[in-house]
C-alpha cells in the first residue's frame, strides 16, 4: 500500500515553498533547512518564515519573490506574508555539512563530474577564450557547466563571461560563485554558468604576486570551498606553461581530461607539446589539440593564414603514442565577432551562433561530449 505524506493546507504549503530553489546553492529550500515555518490561517493567509544563510544575502529578494509566487498558487491561500530571518551559526554549519558533505575535493578521483582542463604551453594563444566559449557551447547543449579560472596571474574569465566586477557570496567556509548567462531566455538549458576566479577577490588592477605555496592553497580552496552545485562538466582554465599551478592541479585532479591549445604557427607546436606531456606524466587524459586562430575567412571564400599553418597537426603528432593517439579536435578560425565578444563580455555563441568561430566551438563541445560517458540524468553526489 502506497505511503502518503502529511495532508492539509499547512503540509501543501510547506511542500510547495520547500521546493523553491536557492539560486546560489542550487538546492531546494526545504532540503537546505531554510523553511522555518509554513502555515495557513483560517482566513487563507499563508505565513512563511524563511532563514537565509547570511544577513544581506544577494539572493534574498529573488528567494522571497519565488516563495511568494509559489505560495500564492497553493489551494486555499488568499494572501501571503513572509518573514525573512538569518540562520544561526549552528544552522549554517548544518547547511554547509548538508551541501558539501565530508568530501573535501569534490572534483578529484571518484567524482562523476567531468573535469576538462584547458592548457597551453605559453600565453597569448587564446586559451582563456577557448575555455570560456567551450563552457558556453556546452551550456547551450543543455549541460550543467561550471568554470574555474586557475590562471591566477593572468585571470580573464570574469571579463570574457560578462561578469567582471561580480563577487562570490561567502557562507562561513562555503563560497558560492556568481553565474554568467543566468537568464539567457532558453528554459531548456540549465540556469547559468557558475564561475570562480581570483579576479573576483582582488581589485581590478591589483597584481597577484604569489609563490608556489599560495598558488597550491588557492587551488585547494577552489576545489573544496567553492560550491558550484551539481555539474556535468567543470571547465578549468589553467595558467600557461608547466609551473607550480599546473603541477598542483595535476596532483589534486589527476582524473582531469586535457585540451591543449596552440596556434597554427609551427614554432608554437614545440611549446604546446610541453603542456601535453606534463598532463600525461601526471596521469591526466589528453582529449586532443585545439588549434586557435587557424585562419581568417575572406569575402571570396579564401582563408588568410595570418599565423601560418600546421601548428595544431604538429602538436598532435608529437603528443601521440602508439597506445594513445592524439588528434586536432577543433580549429577555431580568427573572428572579429569573437574578439569583440571577448572584449564586451558577450560570448559569441550567444550573440552570433552562425559565426564560423561559434560553429567551431559548438563542434568542439560535441567532440568533448562524445569523448566521455554521459552524465545526463545521473546523480552527481
Amino acid at each position: 500500500m502506497a505511503e502518503h505524506g502529511p495532508t492539509g493546507p499547512d503540509a501543501a504549503l510547506r511542500r510547495a515553498v520547500g521546493a523553491v530553489m536557492d539560486p546560489e546553492l542550487r538546492r531546494a529550500l526545504g532540503e537546505l533547512g531554510m523553511i522555518r515555518s509554513a502555515t495557513v490561517d483560517a482566513d487563507g493567509t499563508a505565513r512563511i518564515g524563511l532563514a537565509l544563510t547570511i544577513a544581506g544575502c544577494p539572493a534574498a529578494a529573488r528567494i522571497e519573490h519565488d516563495v511568494r509566487e509559489v505560495a500564492s498558487r497553493v489551494d486555499g491561500v488568499a494572501a501571503v506574508e513572509v518573514e525573512v530571518g538569518t540562520m544561526t551559526p549552528d544552522e549554517r554549519a548544518a547547511l554547509i555539512e548538508r551541501v558539501r558533505g565530508a568530501r573535501v575535493n569534490r572534483f578529484g578521483p571518484g567524482t562523476l563530474t567531468r573535469v576538462i582542463a584547458i592548457a597551453s604551453g605559453k600565453g597569448g594563444v587564446g586559451k582563456s577564450s577557448v575555455a570560456a566559449n567551450l563552457a558556453v557551447a556546452l551550456h547551450r547543449r543543455g549541460m550543467r557547466v561550471g568554470v574555474m579560472d586557475l590562471d591566477v596571474h593572468g585571470f580573464s574569465i570574469p571579463g570574457l563571461l560578462g561578469i567582471a566586477g561580480a563577487r562570490p557570496t561567502r557562507v562561513d567556509a562555503l563560497v558560492m560563485p556568481p553565474s554568467a548567462l543566468d537568464d539567457d531566455g532558453d528554459p531548456t538549458r540549465p540556469q547559468g554558468i557558475p564561475a570562480i576566479s581570483i579576479g573576483m577577490f582582488v581589485e581590478d588592477d591589483e597584481p597577484v604576486s604569489w609563490r608556489g605555496p599560495m598558488l597550491h592553497r588557492t587551488i585547494e580552496q577552489f576545489l573544496s570551498d567553492v560550491w558550484f552545485g551539481d555539474l556535468d562538466l567543470l571547465v578549468v582554465d589553467l595558467p600557461p606553461g608547466t609551473g607550480d599551478a599546473a603541477l598542483s592541479f595535476g596532483q589534486l585532479v589527476p582524473n582531469a581530461e586535457v585540451l591543449v591549445v596552440t596556434t597554427p604557427q609551427p614554432a608554437a607546436a614545440g611549446v604546446a607539446v610541453r603542456a601535453g606531456l606534463l598532463a600525461r606524466r601526471l596521469g591526466q587524459r589528453l582529449l586532443g589539440v585545439v588549434e586557435n586562430m587557424s585562419g581568417l575567412r575572406q569575402p571570396d571564400g579564401s582563408v588568410l593564414e595570418l599565423f601560418g599553418s600546421g601548428g595544431g597537426d604538429a602538436t598532435a603528432e608529437r603528443l601521440a603514442t602508439p597506445d594513445a593517439p592524439v588528434e586536432v579536435v577543433a580549429r577555431i578560425p580568427l573572428s572579429i565577432a569573437l574578439r569583440a565578444g571577448g572584449d564586451s563580455g558577450a560570448p559569441i555563441a550567444t550573440t552570433d551562433p552562425r559565426d564560423p568561430a561559434a560553429i567551431a566551438f559548438d563542434e568542439l563541445a560535441g567532440a568533448v561530449l562524445a569523448a566521455g560517458p554521459s552524465r545526463v540524468g545521473r546523480s552527481l553526489l
